[in-house]
Protein backbone atom coordinates (compact mmCIF):
# COMPACT_ATOMS: atom_id res chain seq x y z
CA UNK A 1 0.00 0.00 0.00
CA UNK A 2 1.61 3.23 -1.14
CA UNK A 3 1.17 6.66 0.98
CA UNK A 4 -1.06 9.47 0.33
CA UNK A 5 0.27 11.87 -1.64
CA UNK A 6 -1.11 14.34 1.33
CA UNK A 7 -1.05 13.33 4.79
CA UNK A 8 -4.84 13.26 5.95
CA UNK A 9 -5.76 16.13 8.33
CA UNK A 10 -7.78 14.36 10.88
CA UNK A 11 -10.39 16.70 12.37
CA UNK A 12 -10.37 18.05 16.26
CA UNK A 13 -7.14 19.22 15.97
CA UNK A 14 -5.63 22.48 14.31
CA UNK A 15 -2.48 25.09 14.93
CA UNK A 16 -5.10 27.92 15.86
CA UNK A 17 -4.36 30.82 18.48
CA UNK A 18 -6.26 28.74 20.72
CA UNK A 19 -3.10 26.34 21.05
CA UNK A 20 -1.57 29.52 22.46
CA UNK A 21 -4.36 30.00 25.18
CA UNK A 22 -4.59 26.45 26.59
CA UNK A 23 -0.98 26.18 26.64
CA UNK A 24 -0.91 29.21 28.93
CA UNK A 25 -4.09 28.20 30.81
CA UNK A 26 -2.50 24.78 31.38
CA UNK A 27 1.37 25.77 32.08
CA UNK A 28 1.24 29.46 33.34
CA UNK A 29 -2.01 29.97 34.73
CA UNK A 30 -0.81 32.60 37.02
CA UNK A 31 0.78 34.49 34.60
CA UNK A 32 0.73 38.00 35.79
CA UNK A 33 -1.06 40.67 33.54
CA UNK A 34 -0.70 44.13 35.06
CA UNK A 35 -2.62 46.79 33.50
CA UNK A 36 -3.49 50.88 33.74
CA UNK A 37 -6.59 52.16 33.07
CA UNK A 38 -8.01 55.78 33.81
CA UNK A 39 -8.46 54.75 37.52
CA UNK A 40 -4.69 53.74 38.04
CA UNK A 41 -2.57 50.63 37.64
CA UNK A 42 -3.96 47.02 38.31
CA UNK A 43 -3.45 43.28 37.72
CA UNK A 44 -5.13 39.87 37.41
CA UNK A 45 -3.75 36.27 36.53
CA UNK A 46 -4.14 34.61 33.62
CA UNK A 47 -6.64 31.96 34.19
CA UNK A 48 -8.80 35.57 35.25
CA UNK A 49 -8.25 36.66 31.51
CA UNK A 50 -8.99 33.53 30.18
CA UNK A 51 -12.90 33.74 31.82
CA UNK A 52 -12.85 37.15 30.73
CA UNK A 53 -12.27 36.36 27.16
CA UNK A 54 -14.97 33.44 27.41
CA UNK A 55 -17.33 36.00 28.42
CA UNK A 56 -16.77 38.67 25.76
CA UNK A 57 -16.98 35.60 23.11
CA UNK A 58 -20.05 34.61 24.70
CA UNK A 59 -21.43 38.40 25.11
CA UNK A 60 -19.87 38.86 21.53
CA UNK A 61 -22.06 36.02 19.72
CA UNK A 62 -25.28 37.37 21.89
CA UNK A 63 -25.33 40.16 19.67
CA UNK A 64 -24.94 38.24 16.34
CA UNK A 65 -20.94 37.93 15.75
CA UNK A 66 -20.40 34.44 14.06
CA UNK A 67 -17.99 32.82 12.13
CA UNK A 68 -15.68 35.64 9.67
CA UNK A 69 -17.42 38.77 11.50
CA UNK A 70 -14.99 41.31 11.67
CA UNK A 71 -14.74 42.78 15.05
CA UNK A 72 -12.96 46.28 14.95
CA UNK A 73 -10.46 47.70 18.03
CA UNK A 74 -10.28 51.17 18.23
CA UNK A 75 -7.60 51.27 21.79
CA UNK A 76 -4.57 51.81 23.37
CA UNK A 77 -2.46 49.21 24.79
CA UNK A 78 -5.32 48.00 27.66
CA UNK A 79 -5.83 44.44 29.25
CA UNK A 80 -9.31 44.60 27.47
CA UNK A 81 -7.33 44.67 24.29
CA UNK A 82 -5.25 41.94 25.40
CA UNK A 83 -8.98 39.96 25.44
CA UNK A 84 -10.33 40.88 22.58
CA UNK A 85 -6.77 39.81 20.95
CA UNK A 86 -7.59 35.74 21.48
CA UNK A 87 -11.54 36.48 22.14
CA UNK A 88 -12.43 37.47 18.74
CA UNK A 89 -10.21 35.26 16.80
CA UNK A 90 -10.78 32.10 18.92
CA UNK A 91 -14.27 32.39 18.48
CA UNK A 92 -14.20 32.15 14.66
CA UNK A 93 -14.45 35.47 14.32
CA UNK A 94 -11.77 38.36 12.63
CA UNK A 95 -9.90 40.85 14.24
CA UNK A 96 -9.18 44.30 13.26
CA UNK A 97 -7.20 46.66 15.02
CA UNK A 98 -7.44 49.90 13.24
CA UNK A 99 -4.75 52.11 13.49
CA UNK A 100 -6.03 55.12 15.36
CA UNK A 101 -3.26 57.82 13.62
CA UNK A 102 -5.10 57.39 10.38
CA UNK A 103 -6.96 60.12 8.84
CA UNK A 104 -10.55 59.71 10.03
CA UNK A 105 -11.70 59.54 6.14
CA UNK A 106 -9.06 56.68 6.19
CA UNK A 107 -10.50 54.99 9.11
CA UNK A 108 -13.68 55.54 7.65
CA UNK A 109 -12.26 53.26 4.44
CA UNK A 110 -10.50 50.48 6.04
CA UNK A 111 -13.37 49.59 8.16
CA UNK A 112 -15.95 49.71 5.63
CA UNK A 113 -13.81 47.61 3.39
CA UNK A 114 -13.17 45.32 5.95
CA UNK A 115 -17.09 45.79 6.36
CA UNK A 116 -16.69 45.73 10.51
CA UNK A 117 -19.83 44.61 12.19
CA UNK A 118 -19.05 45.59 15.71
CA UNK A 119 -16.12 47.98 17.55
CA UNK A 120 -14.77 47.46 20.37
CA UNK A 121 -13.62 51.24 21.37
CA UNK A 122 -11.61 53.35 24.13
CA UNK A 123 -13.84 55.88 25.44
CA UNK A 124 -11.43 58.16 23.91
CA UNK A 125 -12.18 57.59 20.24
CA UNK A 126 -15.80 57.95 20.97
CA UNK A 127 -15.94 61.04 19.04
CA UNK A 128 -13.92 60.19 16.00
CA UNK A 129 -16.51 56.38 15.80
CA UNK A 130 -18.85 59.37 15.63
CA UNK A 131 -17.63 60.68 12.70
CA UNK A 132 -16.63 57.74 11.02
CA UNK A 133 -19.60 55.02 11.94
CA UNK A 134 -22.07 56.79 8.68
CA UNK A 135 -20.20 55.22 6.85
CA UNK A 136 -19.46 52.16 7.87
CA UNK A 137 -22.94 50.68 6.61
CA UNK A 138 -22.21 47.11 8.06
CA UNK A 139 -21.45 48.19 11.67
CA UNK A 140 -24.03 46.89 14.22
CA UNK A 141 -22.54 47.90 17.97
CA UNK A 142 -20.29 50.09 19.58
CA UNK A 143 -18.61 48.84 22.94
CA UNK A 144 -16.20 51.30 24.67
CA UNK A 145 -13.72 50.70 27.38
CA UNK A 146 -12.13 52.07 30.33
CA UNK A 147 -15.33 55.05 30.83
CA UNK A 148 -17.82 55.81 33.49
CA UNK A 149 -20.90 56.15 31.97
CA UNK A 150 -22.15 55.68 28.63
CA UNK A 151 -25.07 56.83 26.54
CA UNK A 152 -27.63 54.77 24.76
CA UNK A 153 -26.89 54.86 21.88
CA UNK A 154 -23.27 55.88 19.73
CA UNK A 155 -23.77 57.74 15.90
CA UNK A 156 -26.99 56.14 16.31
CA UNK A 157 -26.17 52.34 17.30
CA UNK A 158 -26.38 50.36 20.02
CA UNK A 159 -23.69 51.22 22.57
CA UNK A 160 -22.62 48.39 25.43
CA UNK A 161 -20.33 49.03 28.50
CA UNK A 162 -17.53 46.74 28.10
CA UNK A 163 -17.77 45.90 32.10
CA UNK A 164 -21.53 45.19 31.90
CA UNK A 165 -21.65 43.73 28.36
CA UNK A 166 -19.49 40.69 29.36
CA UNK A 167 -21.22 40.50 32.74
CA UNK A 168 -24.80 41.23 31.81
CA UNK A 169 -24.23 38.94 28.57
CA UNK A 170 -21.02 36.88 28.92
CA UNK A 171 -21.00 33.06 30.56
CA UNK A 172 -19.75 29.68 30.03
CA UNK A 173 -18.39 29.74 26.51
CA UNK A 174 -17.09 26.67 24.33
CA UNK A 175 -14.41 27.06 22.13
CA UNK A 176 -15.67 26.36 18.78
CA UNK A 177 -13.08 24.02 16.37
CA UNK A 178 -11.79 26.58 13.81
CA UNK A 179 -9.92 25.55 10.78
CA UNK A 180 -6.20 26.18 11.13
CA UNK A 181 -6.22 28.14 7.83
CA UNK A 182 -9.25 30.17 8.77
CA UNK A 183 -8.50 34.31 8.72
CA UNK A 184 -8.03 35.08 12.51
CA UNK A 185 -6.71 38.67 11.87
CA UNK A 186 -6.45 41.87 9.22
CA UNK A 187 -5.00 44.95 9.56
CA UNK A 188 -4.51 47.82 7.08
CA UNK A 189 -0.69 49.26 5.36
CA UNK A 190 -0.51 53.06 6.75
CA UNK A 191 -1.57 54.50 2.97
CA UNK A 192 1.55 55.74 1.52
CA UNK A 193 0.91 55.11 -1.79
CA UNK A 194 -2.81 55.84 -2.33
CA UNK A 195 -5.28 54.38 0.76
CA UNK A 196 -4.55 52.01 2.72
CA UNK A 197 -4.21 47.75 1.91
CA UNK A 198 -5.50 45.08 3.61
CA UNK A 199 -3.87 42.58 4.70
CA UNK A 200 -4.78 39.43 6.50
CA UNK A 201 -3.38 36.42 8.44
CA UNK A 202 -4.33 32.95 9.27
CA UNK A 203 -4.67 31.35 12.74
CA UNK A 204 -1.72 28.99 11.51
CA UNK A 205 0.24 31.77 10.16
CA UNK A 206 -0.48 33.85 13.76
CA UNK A 207 0.96 30.84 15.96
CA UNK A 208 3.44 30.31 13.51
CA UNK A 209 4.92 33.71 13.65
CA UNK A 210 4.87 34.11 17.32
CA UNK A 211 6.69 30.25 17.38
CA UNK A 212 9.34 31.36 15.17
CA UNK A 213 9.91 34.83 17.10
CA UNK A 214 9.94 33.27 20.19
CA UNK A 215 12.03 30.78 18.81
CA UNK A 216 14.53 33.38 17.30
CA UNK A 217 14.71 35.46 20.58
CA UNK A 218 14.74 32.24 23.37
CA UNK A 219 18.32 31.25 21.07
CA UNK A 220 19.92 33.12 19.44
CA UNK A 221 21.71 36.09 20.84
CA UNK A 222 23.72 35.13 23.93
CA UNK A 223 23.47 37.85 25.80
CA UNK A 224 19.60 37.05 26.85
CA UNK A 225 17.39 33.98 26.64
CA UNK A 226 13.35 35.01 27.01
CA UNK A 227 11.16 32.91 29.08
CA UNK A 228 8.62 32.81 32.01
CA UNK A 229 11.29 34.82 34.06
CA UNK A 230 10.95 37.97 31.74
CA UNK A 231 8.49 40.92 32.16
CA UNK A 232 7.77 42.43 28.90
CA UNK A 233 6.03 45.79 28.87
CA UNK A 234 3.84 46.24 25.67
CA UNK A 235 5.28 49.82 24.03
CA UNK A 236 4.41 48.88 20.33
CA UNK A 237 0.84 49.95 20.00
CA UNK A 238 -1.76 47.33 20.08
CA UNK A 239 -3.35 48.99 16.82
CA UNK A 240 -0.53 48.19 14.86
CA UNK A 241 0.46 45.47 12.93
CA UNK A 242 -0.61 43.40 16.00
CA UNK A 243 1.68 44.85 18.24
CA UNK A 244 4.34 43.03 16.18
CA UNK A 245 2.57 39.97 17.78
CA UNK A 246 4.32 40.64 21.00
CA UNK A 247 1.11 39.37 23.03
CA UNK A 248 0.90 35.95 21.51
CA UNK A 249 4.25 35.89 21.60
CA UNK A 250 4.62 36.80 25.55
CA UNK A 251 2.02 34.38 26.17
CA UNK A 252 3.33 31.56 24.76
CA UNK A 253 6.54 31.97 26.62
CA UNK A 254 4.61 32.88 30.08
CA UNK A 255 5.73 35.83 30.45
CA UNK A 256 4.49 38.67 33.03
CA UNK A 257 2.89 41.27 30.81
CA UNK A 258 2.06 44.99 31.23
CA UNK A 259 -0.15 47.34 29.62
CA UNK A 260 0.41 50.63 30.15
CA UNK A 261 -2.27 52.12 27.93
CA UNK A 262 -1.61 55.32 26.43
CA UNK A 263 2.16 55.60 25.60
CA UNK A 264 3.57 58.66 28.01
CA UNK A 265 7.40 58.47 28.93
CA UNK A 266 7.06 58.60 32.56
CA UNK A 267 4.03 56.36 33.02
CA UNK A 268 6.28 54.04 31.02
CA UNK A 269 9.48 54.70 32.95
CA UNK A 270 7.45 54.38 36.38
CA UNK A 271 6.34 50.96 35.25
CA UNK A 272 9.91 49.46 34.10
CA UNK A 273 10.96 49.87 37.63
CA UNK A 274 7.75 48.85 39.62
CA UNK A 275 7.32 45.96 37.52
CA UNK A 276 10.84 45.18 36.72
CA UNK A 277 10.63 45.33 33.28
CA UNK A 278 13.67 43.91 31.39
CA UNK A 279 12.63 43.76 27.98
CA UNK A 280 10.63 45.74 25.75
CA UNK A 281 9.84 47.41 21.90
CA UNK A 282 9.19 49.87 20.17
CA UNK A 283 10.35 52.60 17.41
CA UNK A 284 12.97 55.20 18.12
CA UNK A 285 11.05 57.98 18.95
CA UNK A 286 9.69 56.14 22.45
CA UNK A 287 13.11 55.37 23.09
CA UNK A 288 14.88 59.05 22.61
CA UNK A 289 11.31 60.07 24.92
CA UNK A 290 12.20 57.69 27.72
CA UNK A 291 16.01 58.53 27.70
CA UNK A 292 15.57 62.39 27.33
CA UNK A 293 12.14 63.04 29.46
CA UNK A 294 13.15 65.24 32.05
CA UNK A 295 12.70 62.87 35.12
CA UNK A 296 14.36 59.73 32.87
CA UNK A 297 17.43 60.11 35.36
CA UNK A 298 15.92 58.62 38.13
CA UNK A 299 15.29 55.28 37.05
CA UNK A 300 16.89 52.21 36.70
CA UNK A 301 17.26 51.18 32.92
CA UNK A 302 20.03 49.09 32.91
CA UNK A 303 19.50 45.26 32.02
CA UNK A 304 16.04 46.35 30.07
CA UNK A 305 16.61 45.14 26.41
CA UNK A 306 14.72 46.91 23.40
CA UNK A 307 14.20 45.85 19.93
CA UNK A 308 13.60 48.88 17.67
CA UNK A 309 11.78 48.69 14.61
CA UNK A 310 9.55 51.03 12.83
CA UNK A 311 12.51 52.61 11.11
CA UNK A 312 16.33 53.36 11.73
CA UNK A 313 18.17 53.05 14.75
CA UNK A 314 20.39 56.18 14.73
CA UNK A 315 23.73 54.84 16.32
CA UNK A 316 24.04 57.57 18.49
CA UNK A 317 20.84 56.66 20.13
CA UNK A 318 21.64 53.11 20.43
CA UNK A 319 24.97 54.58 22.19
CA UNK A 320 22.80 56.56 25.03
CA UNK A 321 20.97 53.76 25.70
CA UNK A 322 24.27 51.37 26.60
CA UNK A 323 25.32 54.34 28.83
CA UNK A 324 22.10 53.47 30.81
CA UNK A 325 22.49 49.44 30.68
CA UNK A 326 19.98 49.06 27.77
CA UNK A 327 20.09 46.34 25.49
CA UNK A 328 19.21 47.57 22.36
CA UNK A 329 18.45 45.75 18.82
CA UNK A 330 16.77 46.19 15.82
CA UNK A 331 13.90 44.07 13.68
CA UNK A 332 11.87 44.58 10.63
CA UNK A 333 8.78 43.91 9.37
CA UNK A 334 5.47 45.20 7.82
CA UNK A 335 1.95 45.09 7.81
CA UNK A 336 1.91 42.45 5.32
CA UNK A 337 4.21 40.18 7.09
CA UNK A 338 2.59 39.97 10.36
CA UNK A 339 4.93 41.53 10.55
CA UNK A 340 8.25 40.20 11.85
CA UNK A 341 10.72 39.13 9.32
CA UNK A 342 14.17 39.78 10.67
CA UNK A 343 15.75 40.38 14.03
CA UNK A 344 19.19 41.53 14.81
CA UNK A 345 20.36 39.93 17.73
CA UNK A 346 24.06 38.55 16.95
CA UNK A 347 23.89 35.33 16.68
CA UNK A 348 26.00 33.55 19.28
CA UNK A 349 28.21 32.00 16.52
CA UNK A 350 29.86 34.90 15.55
CA UNK A 351 30.75 35.70 19.07
CA UNK A 352 30.01 38.79 19.62
CA UNK A 353 28.53 40.06 23.27
CA UNK A 354 27.10 43.38 24.24
CA UNK A 355 30.61 44.19 25.34
CA UNK A 356 32.13 43.99 22.07
CA UNK A 357 33.65 46.66 20.39
CA UNK A 358 31.76 45.91 16.87
CA UNK A 359 28.47 45.16 18.58
CA UNK A 360 26.49 48.17 16.83
CA UNK A 361 28.00 47.20 14.26
CA UNK A 362 25.46 43.75 14.20
CA UNK A 363 23.29 45.11 16.62
CA UNK A 364 22.19 47.78 14.21
CA UNK A 365 21.42 46.02 10.91
CA UNK A 366 18.37 45.20 9.49
CA UNK A 367 18.99 41.42 11.01
CA UNK A 368 18.65 38.10 10.20
CA UNK A 369 15.42 36.01 8.82
CA UNK A 370 13.53 34.36 12.00
CA UNK A 371 12.93 31.22 11.68
CA UNK A 372 10.64 29.62 8.68
CA UNK A 373 11.25 33.04 6.85
CA UNK A 374 12.89 32.72 3.42
CA UNK A 375 14.52 36.24 2.38
CA UNK A 376 16.65 37.34 -0.35
CA UNK A 377 18.21 40.68 -1.85
CA UNK A 378 17.33 40.35 -5.57
CA UNK A 379 17.85 42.51 -8.68
CA UNK A 380 15.11 43.80 -11.09
CA UNK A 381 15.58 40.15 -13.36
CA UNK A 382 15.25 38.53 -9.55
CA UNK A 383 18.70 36.75 -9.34
CA UNK A 384 20.18 37.37 -6.15
CA UNK A 385 22.88 39.96 -5.82
CA UNK A 386 26.18 39.24 -3.95
CA UNK A 387 26.38 38.99 -0.51
CA UNK A 388 29.15 41.51 -0.31
CA UNK A 389 27.57 44.41 2.02
CA UNK A 390 27.53 46.68 -1.41
CA UNK A 391 25.59 45.40 -4.12
CA UNK A 392 21.82 46.78 -3.41
CA UNK A 393 19.03 44.96 -4.55
CA UNK A 394 14.78 44.42 -3.32
CA UNK A 395 13.94 42.66 -0.65
CA UNK A 396 11.63 39.67 -1.39
CA UNK A 397 10.56 37.47 0.85
CA UNK A 398 8.38 33.98 1.59
CA UNK A 399 7.10 32.55 4.69
CA UNK A 400 3.52 31.03 6.18
CA UNK A 401 2.70 34.49 7.91
CA UNK A 402 3.30 36.58 4.59
CA UNK A 403 -0.33 37.98 3.49
CA UNK A 404 -1.11 35.92 0.52
CA UNK A 405 -3.28 38.52 -1.31
CA UNK A 406 -4.38 42.49 -0.84
CA UNK A 407 -7.82 42.18 0.48
CA UNK A 408 -10.15 43.15 -2.54
CA UNK A 409 -7.66 44.32 -4.17
CA UNK A 410 -6.58 41.64 -7.09
CA UNK A 411 -3.98 44.57 -8.97
CA UNK A 412 -2.14 45.81 -5.93
CA UNK A 413 -1.82 42.34 -4.75
CA UNK A 414 -0.35 41.00 -8.69
CA UNK A 415 2.44 43.89 -8.51
CA UNK A 416 3.33 42.43 -5.20
CA UNK A 417 3.13 39.15 -5.60
CA UNK A 418 5.95 38.85 -8.74
CA UNK A 419 7.98 35.82 -9.83
CA UNK A 420 6.64 33.62 -6.10
CA UNK A 421 8.04 36.33 -4.13
CA UNK A 422 6.61 38.97 -1.94
CA UNK A 423 8.30 42.24 -2.96
CA UNK A 424 8.71 44.80 -0.21
CA UNK A 425 9.81 47.54 -1.98
CA UNK A 426 12.56 47.91 0.40
CA UNK A 427 16.35 47.97 -1.15
CA UNK A 428 19.15 46.86 0.61
CA UNK A 429 22.59 45.50 0.83
CA UNK A 430 23.72 41.87 2.68
CA UNK A 431 26.06 39.49 3.69
CA UNK A 432 27.86 36.17 3.80
CA UNK A 433 26.48 36.01 7.80
CA UNK A 434 23.16 35.95 6.06
CA UNK A 435 22.50 40.00 7.36
CA UNK A 436 20.61 42.39 5.65
CA UNK A 437 20.76 46.31 6.08
CA UNK A 438 18.39 48.56 4.41
CA UNK A 439 19.97 51.58 2.44
CA UNK A 440 16.82 53.40 0.81
CA UNK A 441 13.10 52.79 -0.36
CA UNK A 442 11.54 52.74 -3.27
CA UNK A 443 8.64 54.50 -2.66
CA UNK A 444 9.51 58.12 -1.14
CA UNK A 445 7.69 57.87 1.84
CA UNK A 446 8.29 59.51 5.58
CA UNK A 447 8.67 57.48 8.51
CA UNK A 448 7.86 59.74 11.46
CA UNK A 449 8.01 58.05 14.95
CA UNK A 450 7.36 54.98 13.12
CA UNK A 451 4.56 55.60 11.58
CA UNK A 452 4.36 56.46 7.40
CA UNK A 453 3.33 59.89 5.82
CA UNK A 454 2.63 59.98 1.54
CA UNK A 455 4.86 62.67 0.36
CA UNK A 456 2.31 61.75 -2.65
CA UNK A 457 -0.79 62.44 -0.92
CA UNK A 458 0.95 65.52 0.83
CA UNK A 459 2.09 67.09 -2.31
CA UNK A 460 -1.49 66.65 -4.03
CA UNK A 461 -3.02 68.63 -0.61
CA UNK A 462 -0.74 71.22 -1.19
CA UNK A 463 -0.77 71.79 -4.63
CA UNK A 464 -4.29 73.20 -4.25
CA UNK A 465 -3.01 76.23 -2.81
CA UNK A 466 -3.44 78.92 -5.05
CA UNK A 467 0.53 80.61 -4.95
CA UNK A 468 1.64 76.56 -5.39
CA UNK A 469 2.98 76.31 -8.97
CA UNK A 470 4.86 73.14 -8.06
CA UNK A 471 5.77 71.11 -5.07
CA UNK A 472 7.85 68.08 -3.64
CA UNK A 473 7.56 66.65 -0.20
CA UNK A 474 10.81 65.48 1.08
CA UNK A 475 12.04 63.60 4.42
CA UNK A 476 14.29 65.58 6.76
CA UNK A 477 16.19 64.40 9.72
CA UNK A 478 14.41 65.19 12.55
CA UNK A 479 16.16 64.83 16.68
CA UNK A 480 13.01 63.50 18.08
CA UNK A 481 11.04 62.20 15.38
CA UNK A 482 13.60 60.63 12.73
CA UNK A 483 11.88 62.12 10.01
CA UNK A 484 9.72 64.79 9.27
CA UNK A 485 8.26 66.61 6.30
CA UNK A 486 9.69 69.49 4.49
CA UNK A 487 8.08 70.93 1.59
CA UNK A 488 10.15 71.97 -1.32
CA UNK A 489 7.46 74.77 -3.55
CA UNK A 490 8.14 76.80 -6.33
CA UNK A 491 5.86 79.60 -6.52
CA UNK A 492 3.47 80.99 -8.59
CA UNK A 493 4.73 84.23 -9.88
CA UNK A 494 3.87 87.24 -7.61
CA UNK A 495 3.32 84.78 -4.91
CA UNK A 496 6.82 84.72 -3.74
CA UNK A 497 6.00 86.17 0.04
CA UNK A 498 2.83 84.16 0.32
CA UNK A 499 4.29 80.63 0.80
CA UNK A 500 5.44 80.64 4.11
CA UNK A 501 5.31 77.71 6.81
CA UNK A 502 2.79 79.56 8.62
CA UNK A 503 0.15 79.89 5.49
CA UNK A 504 0.92 76.28 3.92
CA UNK A 505 -0.12 74.57 7.29
CA UNK A 506 -2.93 77.02 7.89
CA UNK A 507 -4.14 76.42 4.41
CA UNK A 508 -3.93 72.44 4.88
CA UNK A 509 -5.78 72.40 8.45
CA UNK A 510 -8.66 74.21 7.37
CA UNK A 511 -9.10 72.40 4.09
CA UNK A 512 -7.66 69.12 4.63
CA UNK A 513 -6.99 68.30 8.47
CA UNK A 514 -10.42 69.72 9.68
CA UNK A 515 -12.04 67.78 7.06
CA UNK A 516 -10.50 64.87 8.19
CA UNK A 517 -8.35 63.90 5.06
CA UNK A 518 -5.30 63.66 6.18
CA UNK A 519 -4.10 63.87 9.89
CA UNK A 520 -2.98 66.69 11.81
CA UNK A 521 0.53 65.37 12.41
CA UNK A 522 1.23 65.24 8.69
CA UNK A 523 1.70 68.80 8.45
CA UNK A 524 5.43 69.67 7.28
CA UNK A 525 7.34 71.34 9.63
CA UNK A 526 9.41 73.38 7.10
CA UNK A 527 8.30 75.52 3.72
CA UNK A 528 11.01 75.74 1.03
CA UNK A 529 10.52 78.15 -1.47
CA UNK A 530 12.72 77.55 -4.92
CA UNK A 531 13.14 78.63 -8.39
CA UNK A 532 12.74 75.68 -10.29
CA UNK A 533 12.67 72.00 -8.86
CA UNK A 534 15.14 69.40 -10.42
CA UNK A 535 14.12 66.68 -12.85
CA UNK A 536 15.55 63.59 -13.73
CA UNK A 537 16.41 62.00 -17.41
CA UNK A 538 12.69 61.48 -18.03
CA UNK A 539 11.34 64.63 -16.37
CA UNK A 540 10.38 63.14 -13.27
CA UNK A 541 11.33 65.37 -9.75
CA UNK A 542 14.27 64.15 -8.63
CA UNK A 543 13.68 63.98 -4.80
CA UNK A 544 17.05 62.28 -3.86
CA UNK A 545 18.82 65.61 -5.16
CA UNK A 546 16.54 67.38 -2.96
CA UNK A 547 17.29 65.24 -0.19
CA UNK A 548 20.64 66.11 -0.91
CA UNK A 549 20.43 69.64 -0.42
CA UNK A 550 17.72 70.14 2.64
CA UNK A 551 17.92 66.70 4.56
CA UNK A 552 19.27 68.34 7.32
CA UNK A 553 17.46 71.66 7.38
CA UNK A 554 15.69 70.98 10.08
CA UNK A 555 18.83 70.00 12.58
CA UNK A 556 20.27 73.54 11.12
CA UNK A 557 17.48 75.19 12.41
CA UNK A 558 17.20 73.15 15.57
CA UNK A 559 20.93 74.46 15.92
Amino acid sequence: MSLPEKVPKRPGYDVTLAQIYRRALHLFPDMEIVYRTKKGVDRYQFTDAAERMEKLASALASIGVGKLDRVATLDWNTHWHYEAYFAVPMMGAVLHPVNIRLAPAEIAYVMSQAEDKVVITNADFLRLVEMVAPKVPSLEAVIVVDTDSLPEKVAGLPAYHYEDFIRERGGSYEWPEVDEDQPAAMGYTSGTTGLPKGAYHSHKAMVLHAMSGALHLATIARDFRLSSMNTILHIVPMFHVYSWGLPYIATLLGMKQVYPNKLEPEVLLKLIVEEKVDFTAGVPTILYMLLTHPESEKYDLSGVTYVNGGSALPRGLAELAAKRGMRVFVGYGMTETAPILTLAAPPAKLGVTIDSPEYFEYALRTGWPIPLIDLQVVDPEMKPVPKDGKTMGEIVVRGPWITPEYYKNPEKTEAAWRGGWFHTGDIAVWYEDGSIVIVDRDKDVIKSGGEWISSVRLEDAISRHPCVAQVAVIAAKHPKWQERPVAVIVPKPGCEDKVTTDEIRKFLMENFVEKGVIPKWWLPDKVVTVEDLPKTSVGKINKRALREKFSNILLESEG
